[in-house]
């Protein structure tokens, strides 16, 4: 019964941290898209409309980038519940900010409350540590799987519930949002017991000591993340991207994209409840041959074809969701070593990275055509694909040349 509350608990929290992060995906592209002349949130400083969409994409991963790198690690000395319960209630106060800046046309206001509700959403990495170290075995990995689909499901109510409540006005969804967050606070509070706070460093100490980054000295783990982030950028594109896409190929607006988000994340979720089970195949190549099916689901939408890019989309979520579980069990057991949360953290500042980088690089791209940074991210993801299928073919016995054999782990 423990286990199934802490399971059910994590899962409940994995959905309320990514609903407010993936609201403004159907809301963004048709307010740049279709800006009105004058309007000081769409025409900041007379840039490019487009430009500014580009930007507001990337701020909120910038948060992201940092809270993922730190907040796990801060978790594995201070504890899961009290950082859980700060994020939880800091996003909210963030997504309530960003209310605010949107009804006043503020773009400044707009990007500082996208940035402090990404730092505080950081927080999938302790989730998934919170499983990895009280769970073993086969629940382990079902269970990360479910927390996996848990995400993907958070991915489809926000563009839902922003489709839906757009109507009563563009800020609506973040203050439902709001709410959400402050029901996961609850949540952490009734689920979660009371940690006493350790004596020893200040936490600013420990965040910049045992940041994410740190596990990069390690061998086996600067492979995982150069295969990982190649792969993330091109899911990021795609994320990042495909709403533009809709609205410039099929011209749809928010309720539309919604409703081809749904169907993505719909299959990403129903695969996940299968994707954890056990396979007796070597993880590296089934993940390898993954990553190439989702790199030919994102190129589809290069082809400016709707139909066949919305084929594309939807199919996207079946591979996705396959590799995802793979490569966190995976990491999971071969670098338990260093610390669940600051190895979660990593795994989570990877993807925080990739947004970044892939929305700096679509801020340009997309002046030009949409599609390349769509191809682009393809030609990334395939890229790790054939990393990840030379990475298997090492001998892994032999800890000198096996990258993922990392000899100072133990150390």
């Amino acid at each position: 019964m423990k286990n199934v509350l802490l399971i059910a608990s994590a899962c409940l929290l994995g959905i309320l941290s990514t609903v407010g992060a993936s609201l403004p995906y159907p809301i963004l592209p048709p307010l740049f898209a279709n800006a009105a002349a004058g309007d000081s949130l769409t025409h900041f400083l007379g840039l490019p409309p487009k430009l500014l969409f580009a930007i507001a994409l990337m701020v909120n991963p910038v948060g992201l980038l940092i809270g993922t790198a730190t907040l796990g690690s801060l978790s594995d000395r201070y504890g899961r519940r009290p950082l859980l319960l700060t994020t939880a209630l800091g996003a909210a106060l963030g997504h309530m900010l960003t209310a605010w800046a949107l009804a006043i046309r503020s773009y400044p206001l707009f990007l500082l409350a996208r940035f402090c509700t990404g730092l505080l959403e950081g927080n999938g990495s302790i989730v998934r540590a919170m499983l990895a170290e009280r769970l073993q075995g086969m629940l382990r990995n079902q269970a990360l799987s479910w927390l996996n689909g848990s995400f993907y499901l958070g991915w489809l109510v926000g563009p839902l519930l922003a489709g839906l409540t757009i109507g009563w006005g563009l800020t609506v969804p973040f203050y439902v949002a709001a709410g959400f967050l402050l029901l996961g606070a609850l949540l952490v509070t009734l689920a979660l017991e009371r940690e006493v706070k350790p004596a020893g460093a200040a936490w600013w100490q420990v965040a910049r000591e045992r940041h994410a980054f740190n596990l990069l000295r390690h061998p086996g783990l600067r492979t995982l993340f150069g295969v990982q982030l190649a792969y993330t950028c091109g899911v990021t594109a795609f994320y990042e991207f495909y709403p533009l896409w809709l609205v410039e190929v099929g011209h749809y607006g928010t309720r539309a994209i919604s409703l081809a988000n749904v169907g993505m994340c719909g299959v990403m979720t129903a695969s996940s409840l299968v994707a954890g089970r056990q396979n007796r195949d070597d993880p590296l190549r089934r993940a390898a041959w993954l990553a190439a099916v989702v790199a030919l689901a994102i190129a589809t939408l290069g082809t400016g074809k709707l139909w066949i890019g919305l084929v594309g989309i939807v199919a996207f979520g079946l591979p996705h969701a396959f590799y995802n579980a793979i490569v966190q069990v995976w990491a999971a057991d071969r670098f338990s070593d260093h610390g669940q949360g600051a190895v979660m953290g990593l795994l989570s500042t990877t993807f925080c990275l990739a947004n970044i980088v892939m929305a700096a690089v679509g801020a340009v791209l997309t002046l030009v055509d949409t599609r390349l940074v769509l191809v682009l991210g393809a030609l990334m993801t395939a890229w790790s694909a054939t990393r990840m299928r030379a990475w298997a073919r090492v001998p892994a016995s032999d800890p000198a040349t096996d990258p993922g054999r990392d000899g100072g782990a133990a150390q």
